[in-house]
């Protein structure tokens, strides 16, 4: 069982770089049509240096292009086969475009344990920062683990 001792413990970073096929492909399947993330010009029109990436696509890249993409479970002890995805959020500090190459660096922020013991929650932020070094966004999301 996961305890206070993760709360701080960072995991290898990700690196990923925003593919405008893959994009395409992560817009079809969740049915996206706006002209400003299909449309190079589009985009450009709406202040955009190249096509942007929707919020929730930060989450996707990073698993994507993970090596492991459950390797920060498996250095927590964690079984995924008792892992609920719970809360997820972005902060936006920059636009992410098609061409950024992203770091993401994963840290535990929090350990709690709920119903008498029979959850503990599991808090990671995510600082992104792009090619130039700029940090662009924050997520933060909450791994429901059941004991």
């Amino acid at each position: 069982m996961v305890d206070q001792s993760a709360v701080g413990r960072s995991f290898a970073p990700v690196h990923a770089v925003v593919e405008p096929g893959r994009l395409r492909f992560f817009f079809d399947t969740i049915g996206e049509a706006n002209p400003v993330y299909r449309d190079p010009a589009a985009a450009k029109a709406a202040g955009y240096a190249a096509v942007p990436v929707p919020p929730t696509y930060l989450f996707c890249l990073e698993m994507m292009d993970a090596e492991n993409p459950f390797a920060f479970l498996e250095e927590l002890g964690i079984d995924l086969a008792r892992v609920l995805h719970g809360e997820q959020s972005f902060a936006y500090h920059a636009p992410v475009v098609v061409g950024d190459a992203l770091t993401f660096a994963s840290t535990v922020t929090g350990v709690a344990e709920k119903k008498g013991g029979a959850l503990t929650i599991v808090d990671v932020a995510t600082k992104v920062t792009n090619q130039d070094g700029a940090h662009v966004a924050d997520a933060t999301r909450a791994i429901v683990v059941r004991n």
